[in-house]
């Protein structure tokens, strides 16, 4: 038997292979924080909607802010390949780098700003970065088996979850996927009435009313602030008139059925008591309405390594959606990484027959059938 001690070559490889992506991970880290700065004062808006390049000077009397921290934020977005330079002065001195003039190059303010293109993952930063706020917390849910909720998450959280749907929602969902479903498209065009449970600021509800003209949606959820965007975001879509949203627990409803449609998108690995919640769904569709679940994309069975989709959701169950779950006991545990045979535990135990997979191609999430 041959044994391999710290020395050996093999073992010195493994460690600088694994040095060199921890560091290349940190280095995107830094360039995630410049994106929510660049996000949150504006700057690429600015840039964005300039007439040409702009200095620091410009930049800072345009947004408000300082310019010492503008031309720090514009040369490491140059440095990192986010922007470009124009006329760069031949040095280095303060009163040329004052001079250097900064541009968004061709696409980029496509990913940047604007906010219904699938290109747009800035919302992924602020989330990364409103999740980062809460490690404390979670350092102490980790330990007591407690949890941080999406109230505890703050804005940053619940905003940027719903800003990185948005553009499926008000898109493709309508536009595509529900179509491609007969049942469903044969009610909604019939002015049918569909329940959206776990609608969070409305995106959901208002894309389908807005593919849909004749039906009816009623939005469901606990989030108090979530409820109001969601007003908010249906008056100003101008669907206000056939979108309703309640704050309310679905499985304490007592006046339900009815519904043509139900649908949770993206929801049931959050909740603590997913076959209860599942329950209530069943009732609100009655005997003839049809359930439709959209969660994430995972790997039907645990494999690891696992690709870049299994990475992402197991980031997301660890800093934000198992612990927002664990926030609410008793609880399930499920955590983002439900597969479709937690699912089709959860709805046989919610008395459903099981659960069919429907033939909808999305990269990030998978479409369920609920059966009866």
């Amino acid at each position: 038997m041959t044994t391999i001690d710290s020395t050996t070559p093999t073992t010195t490889a493994a460690a600088e292979a694994l040095a060199e992506r921890l560091f290349g991970s940190m280095v995107a880290a830094f360039d995630i924080q410049s994106v929510y700065l660049g996000d949150r004062l504006g700057y690429y808006r600015a840039l964005a909607d300039a007439d040409g390049p702009l200095t620091s000077g410009e930049l800072a009397v345009r947004t408000g802010t300082v310019e010492r921290y503008a031309r720090e934020w514009l040369e490491q977005q140059a440095v990192t390949g986010f922007l470009t330079v124009a006329d760069e002065p031949p040095d280095d001195a303060p009163e040329h780098a004052l001079h250097r003039r900064f541009a968004l190059p061709p696409g980029h303010a496509e990913v940047f700003t604007d906010e219904l293109s699938p290109n747009h993952l800035v919302p992924l930063a602020r989330l990364l970065c409103g999740v980062g706020k809460q490690l404390p917390a979670l350092l102490e849910a980790y330990r007591s088996g407690g949890g941080v909720s999406w109230a505890q998450q703050g804005d940053d959280a619940r905003e940027a979850q719903a800003a990185a749907n948005r553009p499926l929602f008000l898109g493709t969902l309508g536009q595509e996927y529900l179509p491609s479903i007969p049942d469903i498209d044969a009610a909604l065009r019939g002015g049918g009435r569909l329940a959206d449970v776990g609608c969070g600021v409305g995106w959901s509800s208002i894309g389908i009313a807005l593919a849909y003209p004749d039906a009816t949606v009623d939005g469901y959820d606990v989030d108090a602030p979530s409820i109001e965007a969601a007003r908010r975001n249906a008056a100003e879509s101008g669907v206000a008139d056939r979108v309703r949203f309640h704050l309310a627990d679905v499985a304490t409803l007592t006046d339900s059925g009815g519904y043509d449609v139900v649908t949770a998108f993206e929801c049931v690995h959050d909740l603590p008591d997913p076959v209860g919640v599942l329950s209530a769904v069943r009732a609100l569709a009655g005997e003839t309405g049809t359930v439709l679940v959209m969660d994430e994309r995972v790997a039907e069975t645990f494999t690891a390594p696992g690709d870049e989709t299994e990475r992402l959701m197991y980031g997301y169950s660890l800093m934000c959606c198992l612990p927002d779950g664990m926030a609410h006991p008793p609880s399930a545990g499920t955590g983002t990484v439900m597969r479709p045979d937690t699912l089709r535990r959860y709805a046989v135990d919610a008395g459903f027959a099981g659960i069919d997979i429907l033939d909808v191609e999305d990269e990030l999430f998978r479409f369920y059938r609920l059966a009866r």
